[in-house]
């Protein structure tokens, strides 16, 4: 196992830049917000909430569902490994830049049931034989990953940490 994989679930922080290069290939970048909640301490003590900002990079067949799915606001799990580069700047001043190379990006319910008018939408989409997988739930009791696109009005801009 790989002693530097990390696992963030958050909120992205802008839509993704995607670029596409004569090869073929393609590559995404997005920051994303992770937060700790804030606590008082037993002495009174306040610590308010603290939010890390990561850059995300997507390589491979992921960038595709990123261009096409992930924006800004999406909550999504992102399975990765942390890469820290090098470059000199304009004034020759070396500086460090740390991102998350990602193998595995999709979204993340925080397991609330869906608004109703959403529940019909969900309810409409599972009555088919053979369910996609990842394919939203009714009646969540755990958080579950999948990847299948937010449905509307279930995202709600009260619950982003920015």
């Amino acid at each position: 196992m790989s002693l530097n994989k990390v696992i963030l679930i958050g909120n992205v922080g802008k839509d993704p830049d995607v670029r596409y290069f004569d090869s073929g290939s393609a590559v995404a970048n997005f920051p994303m917000a992770t937060s700790e909640r804030g606590y008082t301490l037993a002495n009174g003590t306040v610590v308010p909430e603290r939010t890390e900002w990561h850059n995300i990079v997507v390589r491979r067949d992921q960038v595709q569902f990123v261009e096409k799915w992930v924006k800004k606001g999406s909550m999504v799990y992102v399975e990765g490994k942390i890469r820290t580069r090098t470059y000199d700047d304009q004034n020759g001043v070396k500086r460090y830049l740390t991102e998350i190379h990602a193998d595995r990006v999709e979204f993340f319910s925080s397991g609330r049931p869906a608004e109703s008018s959403s529940q019909s939408a969900t309810a409409q989409t599972s009555q088919s034989s053979t369910p996609a997988v990842g394919q939203p739930q009714m009646g969540y009791s755990q958080p579950s990953v999948s990847q299948t696109p937010p449905l509307e009005g279930n995202n709600s801009e009260d619950d982003l940490p920015f």
